[in-house]
């Protein structure tokens, strides 16, 4: 079972997240050959001062 994780700054509403889902769902499919219920993905909100970048936290 294909299990794809996402990471990303916090702050996208509920649908913008159900279509992720549903269009990287659609991706696995195709490309690894597997049935949607096979199929899970983990999105991670994470807040931008709990990431860093070239030295500096984000936020």
């Amino acid at each position: 079972m294909p299990i794809v994780r996402i990471e990303m700054w916090a702050g996208r509403d509920k649908e913008t997240k159900a279509k992720l889902i549903q269009e990287v769902t659609k991706t696995v499919c195709e490309v690894a050959k597997s049935p949607p219920e096979a199929v899970i993905v983990v999105i991670e909100d994470i807040p931008k001062e709990n990431w860093g970048q070239n030295g500096k936290q984000g936020g």
